[in-house]
C-alpha cells in the first residue's frame, strides 16, 4: 500500500480554523485580566475598611460580635459629635453631648435627625472615632450607620447606637494617656457623595440596627 507523502507535512500548517481559535484564547485572557483588576478596584473600598475595623487603623471603631467584659471601676469620658452634609436639609444632633462611663460596659446612645424640607429626604450616616490611637478599643456592637434613612417633611427621628470601650485601653502604654474619645456621625445625601468628599475610605462598616429590647419605650419617632 503506497503512503501518502504529504500527510506528515500537512499537521505542520497553521489552519485558518486554529488562527480564530488562537485569537479567541488571547482575547479571553485579556478579558480575564481586566475582570481581575476591575473587581480588585471594586473590592478596594471594603476590603480598606475591613482592614480598618479589624486594627482601628484611621480612627475606624473595632467591629464585632464580642461581648463587653464588664466593669473595672475605671472610667472614661465618651463625647458625641453629629454634623450634615451642606447637600442634606436635616438638623442632626446627639442626645447627649458626652457622658462619663465605666470601662469595659454595655452603653446606649441616641442621635436624633429632624427634615426641615417639606418633602421626603434620604441621608445615610458615616461614623468615625478620634483618637485614631483609641479606635481599636471602641466596639459599635450595632447603630444605624450605612442604611438610607428617609425621614418624611418636617419628620423627627432617633437613632440608637450601642457600644462599649475595651478596659485594655487604661493598660496599653499607647492609650493609656487617653481620657476622652468622640464618636463623630456625619449624614450625607448618598453613598456617592460620602466617597467625594474622603470620608468612606475611613469609614467604619455597617453593622445592624440595635436589638429593639435594648431601646426605651420613650424613644419615639414623631
Amino acid at each position: 500500500m503506497r503512503s501518502d507523502g504529504n500527510s506528515g507535512r500537512g499537521s505542520n500548517r497553521s489552519t485558518p480554523g486554529g488562527t480564530r481559535r488562537g485569537n479567541r484564547l488571547i482575547a479571553a485572557g485579556f478579558v480575564g485580566v481586566a475582570l481581575f483588576m476591575g473587581g480588585l478596584s471594586f473590592a478596594a473600598i471594603p476590603l480598606y475598611r475591613l482592614f480598618c475595623a479589624a486594627t482601628g487603623f484611621g480612627g475606624t471603631p473595632k467591629i464585632g460580635l464580642a461581648a463587653a467584659p464588664g466593669g473595672t471601676g475605671q472610667t472614661i469620658k465618651v463625647r458625641f459629635n453629629a454634623d450634615t452634609n451642606p447637600g442634606l436639609p436635616w438638623k442632626f444632633k446627639p442626645e447627649r453631648t458626652e457622658v462619663t462611663l465605666p470601662l469595659g460596659e454595655d452603653q446606649l446612645a441616641f442621635y436624633t435627625a429632624q427634615n426641615l424640607a417639606r418633602t421626603p429626604v434620604t441621608g445615610m450616616a458615616l461614623y468615625n472615632v478620634t483618637p485614631e490611637k483609641a479606635a481599636k478599643y471602641f466596639h459599635k456592637t450595632a447603630c444605624f450607620c450605612f442604611d438610607r434613612q428617609t425621614l418624611e417633611g418636617g419628620q423627627t427621628m432617633e437613632f440608637p447606637v450601642s457600644y462599649w470601650v475595651d478596659p485594655k485601653i487604661a493598660t496599653d502604654p499607647g492609650t493609656r494617656d487617653v481620657r476622652n474619645i468622640t464618636l463623630s456621625y456625619t449624614f450625607y445625601p448618598s453613598m456617592q457623595d460620602a466617597e467625594k468628599s474622603g470620608a468612606l475610605a475611613k469609614a467604619g462598616p455597617h453593622i445592624g440596627p440595635v436589638p429593639s429590647d435594648r431601646v426605651p419605650q420613650d424613644a419615639k419617632t414623631n
